[in-house]
């Protein structure tokens, strides 16, 4: 709970905007939610792709925030790739939930797979991110 508390006392301004809901934060998994808006949307009424990398970048930057070492300052993305897999429709809520893939003192690379209602995936991210 006191990861959770953690993310929650220190908003990110843009996850606000677009309604990132922390669920839980561990160590080793942070989770989050964000309903699918209409202006999150493209054609068709269909989650926009930059939509979903901000919101697996958002998640992913959350984790390596929690696992920043001693006296780093804070962390930056320097690569991120997304797979989309399928669509996530007006309406959804869609859940990210990232897992490390490496923590080390100078870089952190994490996993977020983001899923909608009825568990189908939408996308997986990989992202790096840097230890400032």
């Amino acid at each position: 709970m006191a990861h959770l508390d953690t993310l929650k006392a220190h908003p990110l301004p843009f996850a606000v905007l677009m309604g990132v809901q922390f669920i839980s934060a561990s160590l080793d998994e942070v989770v989050a939610t964000l309903e699918v808006r209409p202006d999150l949307c493209t054609a068709g009424s269909i989650v926009h792709g930059g939509a979903l990398m901000a919101f697996a970048d958002t998640v992913g930057a959350a984790a390596t925030y929690l696992n920043l070492p001693a006296g780093a300052k804070g962390t930056t993305t320097i690569e991120s790739k997304t797979n989309f897999l399928s669509s996530g429709p007006v309406g959804q809520t869609l859940t990210a939930t990232a897992t490390p893939v490496h923590r080390g003192a100078r870089t952190q690379v994490w996993q977020t797979r983001i899923t909608r209602e009825d568990g189908k995936a939408v996308a997986l991210v990989t992202q790096t991110q840097l230890v400032l």
